[in-house]
């Protein structure tokens, strides 16, 4: 697994083995995870999301503690993935990384607790399934503005972005950390630690 250049986001770059009768590879490796990040993906859901080209989801978080990371790859078309780091105090707070997840490369991201994610399709049926270590708590889940300026997500600009009505009335970066709505880093290291702990 491959650091994102931010703190609890990793990149996994698979080998694919193509042969006359398809592919074959290997999303997901338990060790290869540990050895990333210190402790094991604690599975509570696993979702399966299907956009057409132009729909953006996200920005999405939730409270930490507990948190809900996410292991994330797109089995059908193309998605821009991105993550962002939410977490007040962070060194690297406000900054994004995205990478092309899609059914060729078979690449796939994971996010640690407290880092917000989005997507946007860049193809029609474009099929994202993820891995989360807590199940959905609506009390617990929160959003950011995708398009907010502060941010800068560079979304394609050949696209026109197609948002949820709650994705597109989210409060931008600086609402949500003058009302108290976003991680801190320090929760969120502590989250970590105890992962790595196992006392979680």
């Amino acid at each position: 697994m491959r650091s994102l250049g931010i703190e609890g986001a990793w990149a996994l770059e698979p080998k694919v083995f193509p042969d006359d009768r398809g592919s074959f590879h290997e999303w997901y490796r338990g060790t290869e995870f540990r050895e990333a990040t210190g402790y094991d993906l604690a599975l509570a859901q696993a979702n399966c999301s299907v956009s057409r080209r132009g729909v953006l989801r996200g920005v999405h978080f939730s409270d930490v503690p507990p948190g809900q990371a996410k292991y994330i790859t797109c089995v059908r078309g193309t998605v821009l993935d991105v993550v962002v780091d939410i977490r007040v105090g962070s060194p690297t707070f406000g900054r994004w990384e995205a990478m092309r997840l899609d059914d060729t490369g078979h690449h796939a991201a994971f996010l640690a607790e407290g880092l917000g994610h989005a997507f946007t399709a860049l193809t029609d049926d474009a099929t994202v399934i993820y891995l989360c270590s807590t199940g959905y708590a609506p009390e617990r889940e929160h959003g950011l503005d995708p398009l907010d300026p502060e941010l800068g997500i560079a979304w394609p600009g050949h696209i026109a972005p197609v948002l949820s009505p709650k994705d597109a009335q989210a409060p931008s970066l600086a609402e949500a950390r003058e009302t108290g709505l976003l991680p801190t880093y320090e929760a969120c290291a502590a989250r970590y630690q105890q992962l790595r702990d196992g006392r979680a």
